[in-house]
């Protein structure tokens, strides 16, 4: 471990970083903000199926769109209602930008030690990703390549596999509880952000560390017998 001379204790040392192998990204909420976008689509079904809007806006926020729809239509044409949502969501990014510190932290992580496990499809995904002019990782865990989103852990475990990595060994970066809980249930640490969710559903979701966003990350290389990530929370 590569100790940063300014920091006074082992115990801070402990406290503050993170050792690990990968690191594993929520995209909507963590690098990008695509709030207002994906509060118009939902608002906009709901009203069309007569539910509350801001409860079914919060209610799809980290899970995969068909699964929103399968709970609150039941006996629906799941297939083409999530069709229209995601047609919908593809065609409005009007307010899609990163997030406070997203696009440097992304940068000085070697490529081939983060990817981003979503619940978007792919083709959002990229969609979101280029419209916030973020870095397209080599390889990226979508809702299209997963059977079960979060918060089972298949989407984070599936990330971890794509790095070559245990998910033991990773750092999985989130905003909602359910994505929370797929990264706890794939091993993984988790660090969530406070971009969605307040501490107290983040704490009971089982976050390792609450911050407010990438800004307050850095990250070095730990060179030991085998090339670790040292993910710091920074300290005033």
């Amino acid at each position: 471990m590569v100790l940063n001379p300014r920091v006074k204790s082992l115990d801070e040392v402990r406290v503050n970083s993170i050792r690990c192998r990968g690191v594993l990204f929520d995209l909507d909420g963590v690098l990008v903000d695509s709030t207002p976008a994906v509060a118009r689509v939902w608002a906009w079904w709901a009203r069309k199926h007569g539910f509350d809007p801001d409860k079914t806006v919060r209610g799809a926020h980290g899970k995969p769109s068909i699964a929103t729809i399968r709970e609150l239509l039941p006996t629906a044409d799941h297939e083409a209602e999530n069709r229209e949502v995601e047609r919908r969501e593809i065609e409005d990014v009007e307010g899609v930008i990163p997030l406070p510190g997203a696009l440097e932290l992304l940068r000085a992580l070697p490529p081939e030690k983060w990817t981003i496990v979503t619940s978007c499809t792919h083709q959002l995904a990229e969609v979101r990703i280029a419209a916030a002019g973020l870095p397209r990782p080599k390889r990226m865990v979508t809702s299209t390549d997963v059977k079960n989103g979060k918060p089972d852990p298949e989407p984070y475990l599936k990330g971890a596999q794509t790095l070559g990595v245990p998910g033991a060994e990773c750092v999985v970066i989130e905003d909602a509880p359910a994505g929370i809980r797929a990264g706890k249930a794939a091993g993984a640490r988790v660090i969530a952000f406070r971009t969605t969710a307040d501490d107290a559903e983040l704490h009971e979701a089982g976050a390792d560390w609450i911050v407010n966003d990438c800004s307050e990350l850095s990250v070095e290389l730990a060179i030991t017998s085998e090339a670790f990530l040292l993910l710091r929370r920074r300290t005033k």
